[in-house]
């Protein structure tokens, strides 16, 4: 069955790759799409649907919206989308938007604390609807964009995992548009005629957010140096460990020859590594 674009064959053949390098969906599995609304949401949806009606093992999707609570929000239009697609949907109502007027400190960045309280909801969506992943719809700028975040403002050289097992060991989050571009997952849904709505959060699209910024700054190298976002996400798939401070990873010497006569090292953490 051919694609019905050039696009979507190339997002297809993205998409398969991660899932493939990762191992990010099996035989059996039942995908819980984690749905918002935006291009990125959706175009993974429909993709993971394409490629469900290709793929060689067998496995389902239901898509899942977590409706933070704000009035303007359209999930109803989320839903007469789902329908008319054949999409099996499920839509949470929260009162989210509420629990951060209250937690969050003046002046403070809403996204993160709004994105974990969301993930806690998706958590437990997926063991009431039996889902053995939680595929989220990351793209390759958001690799890289939490790179150098993390980087800058946090003191931490970390991006994100295509394939997490959560804390407890019970969910599995998977990102399987981790080669594609946000650029693609835009045109995508655009191209599927995909309804794209805004969370209805004060703070969404505000420039003055951090991330709003490193992505300013992206888009000012790609101008001279186009393949600067491959190489980035290259980069993350290519870690020179003994090349960086963290003495986590390379001990001192005296902890190097203290190698145990079974030949184990001991556990690097007594030596403190940098200020986090």
């Amino acid at each position: 069955m051919a694609y019905r674009s050039p696009l979507e064959a190339r997002v297809a053949k993205k998409t398969t790759k991660a899932i493939k390098d990762f191992n990010l969906v099996e035989d059996g599995d039942r995908v819980m799409v984690g749905l918002s609304g935006g291009k990125d949401s959706w175009a993974l949806l429909q993709i993971l649907d394409e490629l469900r009606q290709r793929a060689p093992i067998d496995f389902s999707l239901i898509a899942v919206n977590v409706d933070s609570g704000y009035k303007e929000f359209k999930h109803d239009v989320i839903a007469k989308t789902c329908r008319e697609r054949g999409w099996e949907y499920r839509i949470e109502h929260t009162a989210i938007g509420e629990v951060m007027d209250d937690l969050l400190e003046a002046n403070a960045t809403p996204c993160s604390l709004c994105a974990r309280l969301r993930r806690g909801v998706l958590y437990r969506i997926a063991t009431e609807v039996g889902a053995t992943k939680i595929a989220l719809g990351h793209h390759l700028d958001d690799f890289v964009e939490t790179l150098l975040l993390n980087l800058f403002f946090a003191g931490s050289l970390k991006a994100m995992p295509a394939r997490l097992v959560s804390d407890n060991g019970k969910h599995v989050v998977i990102r399987p548009l981790v080669y594609a571009t946000e650029a693609e997952a835009r045109a995508y849904a655009k191209e599927q005629a995909l309804p794209i709505i805004s969370c209805c959060c004060p703070a969404c699209g505000d420039l003055s957010l951090q991330r709003q910024r490193v992505k300013r700054l992206i888009a000012g190298l790609e101008v001279e140096h186009p393949e600067v976002k491959s190489s980035m996400i290259r980069a993350l798939g290519n870690v020179a460990s003994r090349h960086l401070l963290d003495r986590r990873l390379n001990p001192l010497p005296e902890l190097r020859d203290a190698v145990t006569a079974d030949g184990v090292m001991p556990l690097p953490l007594v030596v403190a590594g940098p200020p986090r």
